[in-house]
C-alpha cells in the first residue's frame, strides 16, 4: 500500500495514453492497422514497468533533510536549507515541496532541479515570521523521476517539526558583534563626545596622539620621564530597565510587525548592550496591570532570562494604566536607574493624561520615553497634493505630525528625555540615547 501511495503519474504518461487512445480511434476507420496501436500499447506498458522498476529497485534512493535553527528570529530573514543526495546510479529529476507553518500562508513553495548519480545539493530559502510563538513545519516532499519520466516516486523527510519564534536574537547578535569590534557607527550609531569626567578611573598609561591633554598625570610623568595620562572608563553596574507598554496603542502594525514586537526586539538588543557595557539590565511589562518584572542584574543567565520572558509575552491590548507602573516602580526600584519606556502617544491630550505619572518617575530616575512616528502620515507629507481631497488629507497629516513634535517638546520641558523614531530605526535610536546618557554622565 505504501508503494502505491508513493507512485505519482507524470504528464508524459498522460500524453502517451492520449496518443494511444487517438490511435485506437484511428483503427475504427482503418481496420487493417489495428495491430499498430496494440504493439505500441505493449511497448508503452513495458516502458512504464521499466520506469517503475528503475525507481523502486533501490529501497532508499534519495537522502533528504531540512536544516533550520532551533528557533527563528522574529522580524528577520531566517535561512532554511534543504539538503538532498542522489543514491541512484543514474541522473534523476526532483520536484520538492516544503510544508511551511500555516502562519506564513504560503502553499506554492516549489523547487525543480536535477541530480547526477551520487550528487549532493543544498537549496536555501528565507522565512520572515512576524509573530512570536510556535511554528509547526510539515514534511519535505520530493517527487523523484527517472530519465524515462513517466511516473514519479514520492519521498518524505523531516516531518512535523515545531520551531519556536523568539524575539529578534539575530538583531541582538549583530549589534553585539559590532559593539565588540567598535563598529557600531556602521549601523548609524553616533560617536558621542564625552562630556566631563563623570567616569571611573581605570589606569595610568602613556600618552598617545588623540588623548585628552586635560587627563595628563604630572606626577606619573615626572616619575617615568614620559608623558602619562589617566584613563577612565564608563561607570559600571548602573541599572537599566526596559519598560514595555503592552496596551492598545502598541497594536499598530508596521511592515507586518506590531509596535509591541518592535519594542520587544529592541528591549532585547538594549539589554544585551547594557550588559556588555557592564551595566545591569532589567525588564518590566505592563498594560492595565503589571505583567512581568525581572530585577536588573548581571548574572550569567540574565540574557537567557530576558529572552524567555520576552518570548512569552502575551497581551489583550487593553487600555494602558500608567498609574500602575508608576506605583510599581516607586515600590520596587529604590536605586536611581535608567528607565527606557517603550510606548506610543498619538496626540498631546493622550500625553497630558499620563504626564503626572511620568514627571513623578523622572524625579527619582532618568526617564526616556520612546514612542513612534506614524509612517503612513509621513508618506502623505512627502507626496505632493493635487486635488482638494489630497490637500485635506495632507493638512490633517501635518496636524498629527506637528502634535508628535509638541509631545517631544512637552516631555523635554518637564525634564524627561524623549525619542521619536520610525519603527525600523527603533533599536539604533534607543542605543544612541543610551550611549549619549552614559557619555554625559547622566546615569
Amino acid at each position: 500500500m505504501n508503494s502505491i501511495r508513493s507512485i505519482y503519474l507524470n504528464n508524459r504518461l498522460f500524453q502517451g495514453v492520449g496518443i494511444l487512445v487517438v490511435l485506437f480511434i484511428f483503427t475504427f476507420v482503418f481496420s487493417d492497422w489495428v495491430w499498430v496501436p496494440k504493439i505500441l500499447f505493449l511497448i508503452f506498458l513495458a516502458i512504464v514497468i521499466t520506469d517503475i522498476i528503475l525507481l523502486f529497485r533501490v529501497r532508499k534512493g534519495l537522502i533528504g533533510e531540512r536544516a533550520a535553527a532551533d528557533k527563528l528570529s522574529n522580524g528577520d530573514e531566517n535561512e532554511i536549507s534543504l539538503e538532498f543526495q542522489n543514491l541512484y546510479s543514474y541522473p534523476v529529476s526532483l520536484r520538492v515541496f516544503d510544508e511551511l507553518p500555516h502562519q506564513f500562508q504560503k502553499r506554492d513553495l516549489e523547487f525543480n532541479f536535477q541530480l547526477k548519480p551520487g550528487e549532493q545539493k543544498n537549496i536555501h530559502y528565507y522565512l520572515r515570521p512576524v509573530k512570536r510563538g510556535e511554528y509547526s513545519f510539515g514534511s519535505v516532499n520530493a517527487l523523484l523521476s527517472s530519465p524515462i519520466g513517466l511516473i514519479s516516486r514520492r519521498f518524505k523527510f523531516s516531518s512535523d517539526k515545531m520551531v519556536p519564534v523568539y524575539p529578534s536574537y539575530l538583531q541582538m547578535r549583530k549589534f553585539e558583534l559590532l559593539a565588540i569590534h567598535n563598529r557600531l557607527s556602521e549601523t548609524g550609531i553616533k560617536k558621542i563626545r564625552r562630556i566631563g569626567n563623570n567616569q571611573e578611573f581605570e589606569l595610568i598609561k602613556e600618552y598617545v596622539q588623540g588623548d585628552d591633554i586635560r587627563t595628563i598625570n604630572w606626577k606619573a610623568t615626572a616619575r617615568r620621564q614620559s608623558l602619562m595620562v589617566n584613563h577612565y572608563q564608563d561607570e559600571r553596574s548602573q541599572q537599566v530597565y526596559s519598560l514595555i507598554d503592552k496596551g492598545r496603542v502598541m497594536q499598530l502594525p508596521f511592515n507586518g510587525l506590531s509596535l509591541l514586537d518592535y519594542a520587544i526586539n529592541t528591549a532585547l538588543v538594549i539589554s544585551n548592550i547594557a550588559l556588555k557595557k557592564f551595566d545591569k539590565a532589567g525588564l518590566i511589562t505592563f498594560q492595565d496591570k503589571i505583567g512581568t518584572m525581572l530585577p536588573a542584574g548581571r548574572k550569567n543567565n540574565q540574557m537567557a532570562s530576558i529572552l524567555e520572558i520576552l518570548y512569552n509575552q502575551k497581551t489583550a491590548y487593553r487600555e494602558t494604566d500608567f498609574s500602575v507602573v508608576h506605583s510599581f516602580v516607586r515600590q520596587r526600584i529604590s536605586h536611581r536607574s535608567l528607565l527606557l519606556l517603550f510606548t506610543n502617544f498619538e496626540t498631546l491630550s493622550s500625553l497630558e493624561r499620563q504626564l503626572p505619572y511620568l514627571k513623578s518617575l523622572a524625579l527619582r530616575h532618568v526617564l526616556v520615553v520612546i514612542f513612534f512616528e506614524n509612517t503612513e502620515i509621513k508618506s502623505l507629507l512627502d507626496n505632493p497634493a493635487d486635488t482638494v481631497k489630497e490637500i485635506y488629507h495632507k493638512a490633517v497629516a501635518e496636524k498629527f505630525s506637528y502634535e508628535k513634535k509638541l509631545i517631544v517638546k512637552e516631555l523635554k520641558r518637564h525634564g524627561i528625555f524623549a525619542v521619536l523614531t520610525p519603527p525600523e530605526k527603533l533599536s539604533i535610536n534607543t542605543i544612541n540615547m543610551y550611549l549619549e546618557l552614559k557619555a554625559r554622565g547622566t546615569i
